[in-house]
């Protein structure tokens, strides 16, 4: 599975989601990640699939939602890893130029520190970077980086990167209650987003089934101060995602069964959005049953909400 949706993205519009890496190859094993603990952790950049395979089934997605009269915001990079840690990002960036779509990235930024990582990025549209923490002890709490990564060295990156890029640079930081949430996190996060200059700045707290337990989101006081301080100290614009996804956006094809696979691999889906579109379809249940039977997707309760995830554990082998 290397295309999935489009999926409503609040910062993207309508986006068609590029799976690049295999679960899970990373650098970070966020405690919130909604996709997992990291299996494959490693900051070693290697080909996993061909360029011109990309290419292929995008055109061929886009082609498709075309015919349903769906149109497309962006080609995002949102796989099951890291997305930079793709040698070949470049070239499938260049190459899906000829689609005149906008791409985008959302990258932790932790590669940045290569000149090639750098060059790659170049190449997007629009460009995420993570920025979790500023102070080391927590960068580490939060995001549990490869042992040979150095906060350090990421945020200079960042900063370098940032005066270079001529795309849309936006930065992203996740708020955890209880690890990144406390006045003084905020403004030295604040401080170093002044030197990044970015074009907006979000703040996001978890909202589907994290890899850890005991991880809960920042309370909306909290959320309030965070915004305020790094809006008044950078003089970036701030933005907050805090709410569910909604019915709107998602695309189903009459295909629903391989459709949940390849969304719920990266994007985990609430049970009404699912009820919602079996309606739309008049699909029958026992499609959703039989994937949960035979260990394709699981279910998660978050927040007091079901959700439906792909196994990964399972989803290479078929």
């Amino acid at each position: 599975m290397i295309i999935y949706g489009p999926v409503p993205s609040r910062r993207l519009g309508q986006s068609l989601g590029v799976n690049n890496i295999p679960p899970k190859f990373c650098s970070y094993s966020c405690a919130y990640c909604q996709i997992g603990i990291t299996k494959n952790m490693t900051i070693q950049r290697k080909a996993f699939y061909e360029p011109e395979k990309i290419f292929s089934e995008v055109k061929l997605k886009i082609t498709q939602l075309k015919e349903n009269g769906k149109h497309l915001d962006y080609i995002s990079f949102v796989p099951d890893g890291e997305p930079t840690l793709d040698k070949n990002l470049g070239i499938t960036l260049d190459m899906l130029k000829k689609l005149n779509i906008k791409t985008a990235v959302i990258t932790n930024a932790s590669l940045l520190w290569m000149d090639e990582v750098k060059a790659d990025l170049s190449k997007a549209d629009w460009v995420s970077v993570k920025l979790d923490a500023v102070n080391e002890e927590i960068w580490r709490q939060i995001d549990r980086p490869h042992g040979r990564l150095r906060l350090e060295s990421i945020l200079d990156s960042i900063v370098a990167f940032s005066k270079s890029y001529q795309g849309t640079l936006v930065t992203e930081t996740m708020l955890v209650s209880g690890l990144n949430d406390r006045t003084e996190h905020f403004e030295s996060i604040a401080k170093q987003i002044a030197k990044i200059k970015p074009e907006k700045s979000y703040i996001l707290v978890p909202t589907r089934p994290p890899a850890e337990n005991n991880i809960y989101r920042a309370t909306s006081e909290r959320l309030i101060e965070a915004a305020g301080i790094i809006n008044s100290i950078s003089g970036v614009n701030v933005e907050c995602i805090t709410e569910d996804d909604t019915e709107q956006g998602f695309f189903f094809t009459d295909n629903i069964a391989q459709d949940l696979l390849n969304i719920t691999s990266v994007h985990p889906i609430r049970e009404e959005i699912i009820q919602h579109y079996f309606q739309v379809k008049k699909a029958d249940i026992s499609i959703l049953n039989e994937l949960l039977e035979q260990n394709k997707i699981a279910e998660y309760i978050y927040e007091g909400k079901k959700f439906y995830k792909r196994n990964l554990n399972n989803a290479y082998k078929e």
